[in-house]
């Protein structure tokens, strides 16, 4: 899934697209990934940068072509050759701004319209920010979906490595996979409360069983 003018490598690897709303974060937690940076190329025509990530697992190498849409999600929704030949897919928002969930659903059935039965993981970003505006309990679309759901702080670094790890789990039909190494990765350019985001991550661990609200929006009165 190597862009043309790309060498393909003797590893498997797979093409991940990551969709949502424009300043989530989504072109930050890719370039966290040091040696994706590196070797990004562009593909002017889709206007979209494809970076290279590669990640060691306990059965060899493996990478992800990250798709980053260079902002034209700003201009309403996405080309389809963005999202062909998409065998995985990062869905980004931003907890503190609620439009960015509100919109998830729409980037989902996008992506679910040229992509079937692809594994997706919905991302909830900038967690390190004080005055979160989508609480971890309001978070239920991923239930609806039965899709994996991190919250992820891209600058910081916190859970960099956890949508990654569930892909390659899923891609790879085995939940034995580990990453045995570290990837390179840009400094954290802030510094999260761990205490304060582990107790978040246990309510969201306790509301996993209660019922689905009828109607997200019910959440945000």
């Amino acid at each position: 899934m190597a862009l043309p003018n790309q060498p393909t490598v003797d590893y498997p690897s797979f093409k991940l697209v990551i969709v949502g709303d424009g300043g989530t974060g989504k072109t930050t937690f890719v370039k966290r990934h040091l040696t994706g940076e590196f070797e990004k190329k562009y593909e002017p025509t889709i206007g979209v940068e494809v970076h290279p990530l590669d990640f060691h697992t306990n059965f060899g190498k493996i990478r992800f072509y990250c798709w980053d849409t260079a902002g034209q999600e700003k201009f309403g929704g996405l080309r389809d050759g963005y999202y062909i030949h998409g065998q995985c897919a990062i869905i980004m928002f931003d907890v503190t701004a609620r439009l960015t969930y509100k919109n998830v659903p729409t980037w989902h059935r996008d992506l679910c319209r040229v992509c079937e039965n692809i594994p997706i993981v919905l991302c909830g970003n900038k967690v390190d920010v004080k005055n979160r505006q989508v609480k971890a309990k309001q978070v239920t679309f991923h239930r609806k979906k039965n899709l994996q759901y991190y919250e992820i702080s891209a600058k910081s670094n916190y859970n960099f490595e956890k949508p990654f790890l569930y892909l390659a789990r899923k891609l790879a039909g085995n939940m034995e996979v580990v990453f045995v190494e570290s990837p390179a990765l840009a400094p954290p350019e802030v510094h999260i409360d761990l205490a304060e985001q582990t107790k978040l991550e246990e309510e969201l661990e306790r509301v996993k069983h209660q019922p689905l609200p009828d109607d997200d929006d019910d959440l945000f009165e």
